[in-house]
């Protein structure tokens, strides 16, 4: 049996080896390329930070699976055994363009039930991450729950785009949500914005469309805190195909997705 904790810690020293490597890179010329757009954002600072934690999982954990953003390793047909699900910069586009806002995210899952989280934002230093069973942290102090908040008091984060984009079922819900909301914000990477609901800085983040290393590490933070993270439809997210996400406390994600984006389409 894993001692979770212990893998946590290595995974946060690796996490820490990685931020610097690329603090590093950062203050340095690098290759940016754009993937399925020009939205859509690779560096070679990516590639080589997946291939840090790729390297270090096989040296480490021969047995262990490994999902990167990056394709470093073979597609995965499932989530048995043990799996690392690593996006090792999440927010490229602000690592590109700013410098701030971008993070490691790391998943550590145990046929297909998360273990240990991490979400890393590398620029202000702040790790949260957790075990599950154990709790949830930022910098190691302990996160507490938030209390609920109905909609009208609540900040939710999400893309602006997708309230402009058309071609997609869920514009007008959207629309409903952002104006029904206390406020609204976006951040640019989605697994901060997701640990933000965690730590109670954001009542609840939405997506049309994202991938399993998105979230994966969240996930283990918004489970540890009691909180939700769903498909629209309330499902369970997958680990191996992305799609739509909602995460908030519970009553507030049951109210969204009941009143405001439903079912699939």
């Amino acid at each position: 049996m894993a001692d979770w904790n212990e893998l946590g810690k290595v995974a946060r020293n690796w996490t820490y080896e990685a931020a610097e490597q690329i603090k590093e890179a950062l203050a340095n010329p690098f290759k940016v390329e754009a993937k399925s757009g020009p939205d859509d954002l690779v560096t070679e600072v990516d590639k080589n930070t997946e291939a840090f934690f790729y390297n270090k999982v096989r040296e480490t954990f021969p047995e262990h699976s490994f999902l990167g953003e990056e394709g470093t390793a073979e597609k995965l047909e499932n989530t048995d055994g043990i799996t690392w699900i690593i996006d090792p910069i999440d927010g490229t586009m602000n690592f590109v363009q700013q410098k701030i806002k971008f993070a490691i995210s790391i998943g550590i899952y145990e046929d297909g039930v998360g273990k240990v989280g991490i979400v890393y934002d590398v620029m202000a230093d702040e790790m949260f991450y957790a075990v599950k069973g154990v709790g949830a942290y930022v910098n190691e102090v302990e996160l507490v729950a938030g209390k609920e908040r109905p909609l009208n008091e609540s900040i939710i984060s999400l893309n602006a785009r997708w309230l402009t984009e058309t071609d997609h079922p869920h514009a007008n819900p959207l629309l409903a949500l952002v104006r029904d909301s206390r406020s609204v914000r976006s951040y640019g990477a989605a697994a901060i914005e997701l640990a933000y609901v965690a730590a109670d800085r954001l009542d609840a983040y939405v997506s049309v469309n994202l991938s399993p290393w998105d979230y994966a590490g969240a996930q283990v933070l918004l489970e540890e805190m009691g909180y939700r993270a769903t498909s629209f439809s309330g499902e369970t997210l997958s680990l191996l195909n992305g799609g739509t996400v909602i995460a908030a406390k519970p009553a507030l994600q049951r109210e969204i997705v009941s009143a405001y984006v439903g079912e699939e389409n």
